[in-house]
């Protein structure tokens, strides 16, 4: 499945070092990311897990690139906090506490049209995690309300796959309980860490109605 990204390229240089962050020319409407107690959770509709799917892809494919989506709710569940999500490749040895000064150095942007292919990664991709000698694990964490996740070419394939997933299978499934506040159709995947690091669930939710609130 091919989907376009529109994006916009942003440099930000200090001294010889030059980052190039990439972001969405608009950030998702309907898509949020909580950091809370057990589970680090996504709420996204089909066109935004279609969106955050590419744009995984597109990390898996630029290692010298920083993928910035700016996804904070401005109105997360109680005891939840709102995250951005950054991806890096881990060659690019750039520290999450040095996140506040490269985006408070980046250009105004110029915008640029990509077309990634959204596929299931490969058998041996999905069963590497379960080596014992495999190394190919995300490294994460939170730094300035953004949730970092620093990994390789493999481990941002597996995550886009999951974005893919309910983008395609979520829609189908009906929401049990139309009556509450905020209906739902419960269908999950999740981006997949190890021990260290909390898994990324990702859930999807239709989009508000005319007049609703934003999803909880």
């Amino acid at each position: 499945m091919d989907v376009k990204l529109h994006l916009t390229v942003h440099e930000a240089r200090r001294g010889t070092e030059t980052f190039r962050v990439v972001r969405p020319a608009r950030p998702p409407e309907h898509a949020a990311l909580f950091d809370d107690a057990w589970w680090l959770n996504a709420h996204v509709d089909r066109d935004a897990a279609l969106l955050i799917a590419g744009l995984w892809t597109l990390a898996a494919g630029s290692p010298r690139s920083l993928v910035h989506l700016p996804l904070r709710s401005p109105a997360p569940p109680a005891g939840s906090g709102r995250l951005d999500l950054v991806l890096l490749h881990h060659s690019l040895q750039l520290a999450p506490s040095r996140w506040k000064e490269v985006r408070g150095r980046l250009s105004p942007g110029r915008p640029r049209t990509v077309e990634v292919s959204l596929t299931e990664p490969a058998e041996e991709e999905y069963a590497s995690p379960h080596h014992a000698d495999n190394r190919d694990h995300f490294h994460q964490s939170v730094h300035a309300e953004t949730l970092f996740m620093t990994g390789s070419a493999t481990t941002f394939r597996l995550g886009a796959a999951a974005f893919l997933d309910v983008a395609l299978n979520g829609p189908a499934h009906t929401d049990p309980h139309p009556d509450r506040a905020y209906g739902h159709s419960h269908y999950c995947a999740s981006v997949r860490c190890d021990a260290r690091w909390r898994d990324i669930h990702v859930a999807y939710r239709e989009p508000p109605a005319p007049g609703e609130g934003p999803h909880r």
